[in-house]
């Protein structure tokens, strides 16, 4: 499995996601303003990946910070960082709830070393903040892997196509290890599934305008031996039409109380086609990106991006110049449409209310 975020002792290491299907490189980010520009550029993306990342970006903004040594020009550093990674992405909740475990890992290191001098303080604080951040990268793992537990029942209870063994998938963007530190949300049961001996067939679909399933859920399935075929988008109708379909699986970068799920742009489509079908559609998502907060998908914030990613996303344009474009990131699938939610902590089905918040509690 690719290591999608990693502590050198020094710095994060990060696998430069913008560069892929065609260049596995990583870049070395040492603080705040150059992960700031790793998140909101996607070089890391994905909901869990993007909360880990942040952390560290906290930290990485105060690791080096003396100032005049006092707690209070150290805790106005933090927070100050604090909320200008909380700037970078505004959709995935894991990036907020990071950030704000991050102030909350301060405020206790301070209270616990309050009869130490503010010098020595200040380096407790500092140590406890790395020592969250890792704690994140392991959760992650196995936060991912109780996903994967959880869903590849659902999976197995779907059963595999007779003639070729397998249990064959539709998945929109990238939920895989490569949006995590390192299973994945969406494709944890695959990968779980896989350990078991299970046959798996992934229909990849394309994701314009980044292509992200093309460029990068393709690319890790093909490294890990998941046999995968891409779609365009507009083919999806047709897969689920022609019986190569059993299941709709994805992640989701929020979701609200009421089981309202918000993901990449176009998986709303996907679920209304799976509805037409009568295909499941499970969305998978650690509990970090249930909003309670927040009654119904409809107060989610959705990212609008630069409209050069659709109309010269290809490398070439492909739009009338001056035309106007309308370049949202996400969408919101209605919790009518969403079979299961897949969490660390169990399946939750309809009605999501009651069930979102038990898992929550756990």
């Amino acid at each position: 499995m690719l290591q999608t975020i990693e502590w050198t002792g020094g710095a994060v290491r990060l696998l430069d996601q913008t560069k892929l299907p065609t260049e596995t490189t990583y870049v070395e980010i040492t603080d705040e303003k150059h992960m700031h520009d790793a998140i909101r550029r996607l070089v890391v993306r994905g909901a869990p990946a993007i909360g880990v990342a942040a952390a560290f970006g906290v930290y990485l903004a105060v690791k080096d910070f003396r100032g005049d040594g006092t707690l209070l020009a150290f805790t106005s550093r933090l927070n100050e960082a604090c909320d200008y990674l909380a700037t970078s992405r505004p959709t995935a909740v894991n990036l907020f709830w990071a950030i704000d475990r991050m102030r909350r890992a301060a405020r206790d290191a301070g209270r616990d070393s309050r009869n130490a001098e503010e010098p020595l303080a200040v380096d407790l604080i500092k140590a406890r903040l790395l020592s969250v951040c890792k704690e994140m990268l392991e959760e992650d793992n196995r936060v991912c892997r109780a996903i994967g537990e959880h869903g590849v029942k659902l999976l197995e209870e779907l059963g595999a196509d007779a003639k070729s063994g397998e249990v064959n998938v539709l998945t929109h963007c990238n939920a895989g290890g490569l949006a995590t530190v390192r299973y994945g949300t969406a494709l944890a049961p695959i990968y779980v599934g896989a350990e078991k001996g299970m046959k798996f067939h992934v229909y990849a679909d394309e994701t314009r305008p980044l292509l992200q399933g093309s460029r990068i859920t393709a690319y890790e399935l093909k490294q890990n031996g998941i046999p995968v075929t891409v779609i365009c988008d507009s083919m999806a109708a047709t897969v689920m039409g022609q019986g190569k379909v059993r299941a709709v699986l994805v992640g989701t970068d929020r979701v609200a109380a009421n089981g309202d799920v918000a993901n990449k742009i176009g998986t709303f489509g996907v679920a209304v086609l799976a509805k037409h079908f009568g295909i499941p559609f499970i969305v998978a998502a650690p509990t970090s990106s249930i909003d309670l907060s927040l009654k119904t998908g409809a107060e989610i914030p959705i990212e609008q991006r630069d409209g050069r990613e659709v109309s010269e996303g290809l490398g070439k344009v492909t739009a009338p110049p001056d035309v106007d474009i309308y370049n949202p990131a996400f969408d919101v699938t209605p919790a009518d449409l969403v079979t299961a939610i897949v969490t660390e902590k169990g399946v939750v089905r309809p009605p999501y209310g009651a069930g979102l918040r038990t898992v929550c509690r756990r």
